[in-house]
Formats: C-alpha cells, sequence, structure tokens
C-alpha cells in the first residue's frame, strides 16, 4: 500500500515531484530538441567530464545520410551545422584524446534545431569520484548535523478500523565524510502509538523500541533509511497528530487514506489535495522545511470511530477473561488444556493468514505493510509452536502435530 500511495504521489500529483539534476552520462549524446534555433540547424557542444568544462577547436564530424560534413568547436565548445534537410538521419562523432565519442543517430526537424552535447572523460571522472568518496568515508566522524531528507514521507491508513501510521525517513548526511551528531537521533512517536515495528529496507541503525525510534550514528555519507509503523488505537473520531523532530525536516508531506468525510487541516501543510486513485481517495499535503526541534500538528477529522457498544463488549471480554483466569488457577491442569486449545486455535488462524499472503506474493511483491504484517505472523507462530513443543508429556498428541 505504501509503495502505491508513493507511486501515486508522483503520478497524480507531478508537481509534487521533485526535479533531479540531469545525469551527465545520460546527457552526452542525447539529442534535445531546441525551438530557438534556425531551422535545419544542428549545434555540437563538445566538454570535458562536465558542463562548462568546454573544449574549443575541437573538429566534429555529422554524418549527414551517406556523406560526412565537419565543423570546428567555438570558445564555449560548440560546433555548428546550417541547412539540414528535414528528416535527414544525423549523428556526431569526436574524438578527444583517443576517446571516441558519439550521439545517438536522430533526425532532422522539420522546425527549429537540436543540441547535443558529448562529455569526454566520465568514466575517469566517475572513478576519481567515487575514489574520493569512498576515501572521505572511510575518514573518522567530524560533529555536523543530518536532516530529514526532502523524500521523507507520514503515510495515514486504516487497517481492520485502526489507524496505522508509517514514518518513511531519509536521514541525509551531505558531508563526504561521516558525522556525528553527538549521539543518537531519537524520535519519540506519538502519545498513544502501539506495535512500532521497523519495517523491511531500514538501515540497521534504526531500531525502535516502545513509542522511542532510535537511529544511531555516526552517520554515513548520503542517505541512511529508517521506516517505522505504528498504530493509534484510540484515535476516536478526530485526532491532533502532534510529531517533534529532533533533526530538520528538509520538506513536509502527508498522505493519509480517505474514509467517509474524513479531512486534514494543517497550518503548516501549505496544499492539501484529494486525489482520486483505484485504491481510493488519498488527502495529500505538502508543506516547507521544519527545523530542529519544531512540532509538527496535523488535525485529522470525521475519521470513523467505535461506539459505545464496542467499548461495552469489550469491557465485558475483559471482565470474562478476569473470571477464566482466576478459575484456571484453582485448575492447573484444566487451564493447561484450555490453554492448548486456545493456542492450538490460534495456530491454525495464523497459519491460514500467513499461507493468505504467501499465496498473494508469489503472484506479485507484497506491500511494506503487508510484508510487515507476515513477519509479525510468522513470529507469533513460532511462538505459539514453542509454547505447545512445552507441554507436559501425558498432553493430547494432536495438539503440537
Amino acid at each position: 500500500m505504501i509503495l502505491r500511495i508513493l507511486a501515486i504521489v508522483l503520478l497524480a500529483a507531478p508537481a509534487f515531484a521533485q526535479v533531479a539534476m540531469p545525469d551527465p552520462t545520460a546527457m552526452s549524446g542525447t539529442p534535445l530538441p531546441a525551438p530557438e534555433l534556425p531551422d535545419g540547424t544542428v549545434t555540437v557542444r563538445v566538454v570535458r567530464e562536465q558542463m562548462g568544462n568546454n573544449i574549443s577547436g575541437q573538429t566534429v564530424a555529422l554524418r549527414v545520410g551517406g556523406a560526412s560534413r565537419t565543423a570546428t568547436t567555438d570558445a564555449q565548445g560548440r560546433a555548428q551545422f546550417d541547412g539540414l534537410a528535414p528528416g535527414t538521419l544525423v549523428q556526431a562523432t569526436t574524438s578527444v584524446d583517443g576517446e571516441v565519442l558519439t550521439s545517438q543517430e536522430f533526425p532532422v526537424p522539420a522546425k527549429g534545431g537540436i543540441r547535443v552535447a558529448l562529455i569526454a572523460g566520465l568514466r575517469q571522472a566517475a572513478a576519481k569520484e567515487k575514489a574520493a568518496a569512498e576515501a572521505a568515508a572511510r575518514e573518522p566522524a567530524r560533529p555536523g548535523l543530518v536532516e530529514f531528507g526532502a523524500e521523507s514521507r507520514i503515510i495515514v491508513e486504516f487497517q481492520d478500523d485502526v489507524l496505522t501510521l508509517f514514518y518513511l525517513l531519509d536521514v541525509v548526511n551531505n558531508a563526504r565524510t561521516p558525522i556525528d551528531i553527538g549521539g543518537p537521533l531519537i524520535v519519540q512517536l506519538p502519545t498513544g502509538a502501539a506495535g512500532a515495528s521497523m519495517l523491511q529496507g531500514s538501515s540497521p541503525q534504526a531500531s525502535v523500541l516502545g513509542d522511542r525510534l532510535t537511529i544511531t550514528g555516526p552517520f554515513p555519507p548520503g542517505t541512511l533509511v529508517a521506516h517505522v509503523g505504528f498504530s493509534l488505537p484510540n484515535a476516536g473520531a478526530s485526532l491532533e497528530l502532534r510529531q517533534t523532530w529532533p533533526a530538520a525536516l528538509a520538506e513536509l508531506f502527508v498522505a493519509a487514506e480517505k474514509i467517509g468525510d474524513m479531512k486534514m487541516a494543517s497550518a503548516q501543510l501549505t496544499a492539501i489535495q484529494d486525489t482520486p486513485t483505484e485504491s481510493g481517495v488519498f488527502i495529500m499535503g505538502r508543506g516547507g522545511r521544519l527545523n530542529s526541534g519544531d512540532t509538527l500538528v496535523v488535525n485529522l477529522s470525521g475519521m470513523p470511530a467505535q461506539g459505545r457498544t464496542a467499548r461495552r463488549v469489550a469491557v465485558a471480554i475483559v471482565v470474562l477473561m478476569l473470571g477464566l483466569g482466576f478459575w484456571f488457577a484453582l485448575t492447573p491442569g484444566a487451564a493447561r488444556a484450555a490453554q492448548d486449545g486456545r493456542l492450538a486455535s490460534r495456530r491454525e488462524r495464523l497459519m491460514a493468514d500467513i499461507v493468505a499472503l504467501e499465496r498473494k506474493r508469489r503472484k506479485k511483491a507484497l506491500s511494506d505493510s503487508e510484508a510487515a504484517r507476515l513477519q509479525r505472523l510468522t513470529a507469533d507462530l513460532e511462538r505459539i509452536l514453542a509454547s505447545l513443543d512445552q507441554a507436559p508429556a501425558g498432553g493430547k498428541d494432536g495438539i503440537v502435530a
């Protein structure tokens, strides 16, 4: 479900997507439309390792159909070819220090022109950058700061009518060396958080205990993933979600599964919109940067809530369990038999749920929440099997089969 929501964010709300810097490796040799150029014009720019490091006086060949034309680059590293017939297939080539650089083959457009860059020394530059980064990463950690990156997300879902939250956090160290912030990064989850667990793919430096997410340092260069899920079982029909951040959050993004007339409001979310998807409607909100120590406040209203009848039933069940516990304390043999029966029944339900998830996984990849649920079910099943294996020798043979 989480992965589908993130895909929805990028597909249904493109204004929210981050704009990535162009990759020089992908840019080299790729023709780009240039409507500002005269019709039938192709310019070829030759640079070394990166844009701006122009190579002047370089001979460039342009194959035009079965013929070839040449031109020399100017001070900006550009060679220009004019008067090309629309639809003609062309391809640019040059050689820098023995390295042959060739563009894609492309047709001359009917209107405007084409710009193409040929970048020399990309492999050498990448190797030098990798070596420098590895050397820097091996240096001792130095004091500094990290932040939660712009790709961090807060996702709100309903699972079995219980409000469930996922913090998909990217801890970003923009330095080239490891950073020591003076201790662990601790995220105190909202009041009432229950059943918190780390999600698959999280760094081993991240762990959760009770309602506290701890991310230990030093923090390596780049991004450290800390994805945690938890529930708020007593949320009610409305909820004020408050989250204080121990480090700066580069950009706010909150997505909530909309049930009924549910609404989301926050003074810190500057854009909130309902987005229909194949899986339902999601409320998506985005805001600006939060500094370290700031508290995010999001109000959710119009949510489904348990009525008084459900609460009375829950209280009655608790009273019944207490009474049964007292009776079992007086009759340990009966208590053990009843306990084994309950464990066996629970074992069957867990196995059925696990089989259902495994069948689903054979057809398609599980969502993060489903994978986390499968892990919990498997752990519960292992504990129950261990308890049943400890039954006394006189127990029923069929219970542990």
